[in-house]
């Protein structure tokens, strides 16, 4: 078998698994694809928390599936599979060998953000190909000095954009290496450069005019995330804790390193990596190192220099290169004694992995006694609160409010998709026209033994109890707890107008 077969087959199969494991087996979505659901119904420029890349194509796979929920898991696949293509087209581009490259893939998909968080999609997960894309048209781009690949570069940057705010990390890896380098530093006075800015910055306007509108609603719910350092001892905490959170990540790709070269390969590795360390670095080793270290360098950097933590599945993009950097630098799979044992040694970590999916799915409600989120039973919350708020009102639910995950449950599965109120907050929910809420009304919905709502919305209203309380048996035979689920009805012309926080 050739390497572009091999990894095709290993790739796709893959790829595969990954979709239709939690496809078939998950009851409900996890809270980032619900969320991104509730807000892709909107169709706006931006949400809360993200730019509306994440939640568009949750939209147009819910549209595309006939109103199923299962797209979400078939974008992650998507993405991964698109970042093993460009994964190993870069790797050929950096004179890596057809196999060279396939074991490039194999070794990136064993780190940990290609294999447990791939059911959760989300703009972590749906950087990989953005990350992947861009490393890959900006080395085209500096090889040939094409504008289809400066203007490739453009979109995807833009597309990025629209992603998450934290592909500027990577913009300004790329940025600083054609200042820094003279080889790539000549093109920055030809027309392909700016003609990328151009065509990024065009496509982003959109987004800029609606963060404008919005007093930068998401900048401002990161900020309102932000953890910042306590005392000194959190900007050397933060950091470190950070660098070995992602060198924990790669665990799956030392492991399958270390079986590939057995105790003969060990014996033997210093002896056969003499001569490559007395070779100069040649400029494709000089951009790999670039990319797959300079923004983990400045991650650190800001970390240490703000004391701020960093969310470790940040780390998702950052290491796309892992495995060309591992196959390049320690020349595998020439330097392995035992390539077979490291193939099996994949596959097992991936079968390991997809156990503990089907685990988590199937097997984990007969151990856990806490409630968790892909065994709620959403849609029947869903469909019975519909059918109260019809039987009281004659219509179908228009509007729900309430916290995130109750309310995104109802709009993600009640008949007619209401629209998602969130913590009956227009600042936060600004797709909202309180004059149309005022003229319908709107359910709250909560969950708990609490009579009374969040206190985002008695804000609200501030003698408000819940109207009715019905439990909910979960998505399983186990011993997960009901759940306990509260409804209000406020009816046309008593819906608060206040503008909330």
């Amino acid at each position: 078998m050739t390497a572009v077969r091999a990894a095709f087959w290993y790739a796709g199969i893959l790829c595969l698994l990954y979709a239709l494991v939690p496809s078939l087996t998950f009851p409900n979505p996890p809270l980032d694809v619900v969320e991104g659901f509730a807000w892709g119904r909107e169709l706006q420029l931006g949400y809360t928390k993200h730019p509306p890349m994440q939640a568009w194509l949750l939209e147009l796979s819910y549209q595309l599936t006939g109103g199923r929920y299962f797209g979400g898991y078939w974008l992650s696949a998507l993405s991964a599979a698109l970042g093993y293509v460009f994964i190993w087209n870069i790797a050929r581009r950096l004179d890596l060998s057809d196999w060279q490259s396939f074991w490039a893939i194999v070794l990136t998909s064993v780190t940990f953000y290609f294999t447990l968080p791939m059911p959760e999609f989300n703009p972590n997960i749906l950087q990989i190909p953005v990350w992947t894309g861009m490393i890959y048209f900006f080395l085209r781009a500096l090889e040939s000095g094409r504008l289809l690949f400066w203007v490739a570069l453009g979109l995807l940057a833009a597309f990025g954009l629209y992603t998450k705010y934290f592909v500027l990390l990577v913009i300004g890896t790329i940025g600083l290496y054609a200042l820094v380098f003279p080889d790539a530093r000549r093109h920055i006075l030809s027309p392909g450069p700016w003609l990328c800015a151009l065509v990024c910055i065009i496509l982003l306007v959109p987004h800029v005019h609606w963060l404008l509108q919005t007093d930068f609603l998401t900048l401002q719910y990161a900020a309102s995330r932000s953890k910042s350092a306590a005392s000194f001892f959190d900007h050397v905490y933060n950091p470190l804790n950070f660098f070995f959170a992602q060198v924990g990540n790669h665990a799956g790709l030392f492991v399958v390193v270390l079986i590939g070269l057995g105790w003969t390969g060990l014996r033997q590795f210093k002896t056969r990596h003499a001569e490559l360390r007395r070779q100069p670095v040649p400029v494709n080793d000089r951009f790999l190192l670039w990319f797959a270290f300079v923004p983990l360098v400045v991650v650190l950097l800001a970390s240490a220099l703000t004391g701020n933590e960093f969310e470790h599945m940040w780390g998702t993009p950052m290491f796309v290169l892992s495995g060309i950097v591992a196959v390049r630098f320690l020349t595998l799979p020439e330097v392995w004694p035992y390539p077979r044992r490291a193939l099996i040694a994949a596959m097992t970590i991936q079968a390991i992995f997809l156990a503990v999916i089907f685990g988590q799915a199937v097997l984990e409600p007969y151990w856990k006694t806490k409630q968790t989120r892909m065994h709620y039973p959403g849609e029947v919350v869903a469909r019975d609160l519909a059918a109260i708020w019809k039987s009281e009102m004659g219509t179908d639910l228009p509007y729900v409010a309430g916290d995130m995950w109750s309310a995104a449950n109802v709009t993600l599965h009640a008949p007619g998709r209401p629209s998602m109120f969130y913590l009956h907050s227009q600042t936060l929910s600004p797709w909202i026209d309180i004059e149309d809420v005022q003229n319908k009304g709107l359910m709250i919905v909560w969950r708990g033994d609490r009579e009374q709502p969040l206190n985002e919305i008695l804000a609200h209203y501030p003698n408000a109890l819940r109207e009715g309380s019905r439990t909910y048996t979960y998505h399983t035979s186990g011993n997960i707890p009901d759940a306990v689920v509260n409804w209000l009805i406020i009816r046309p012309g008593e819906v608060s107008t206040g503008s909330g926080t």
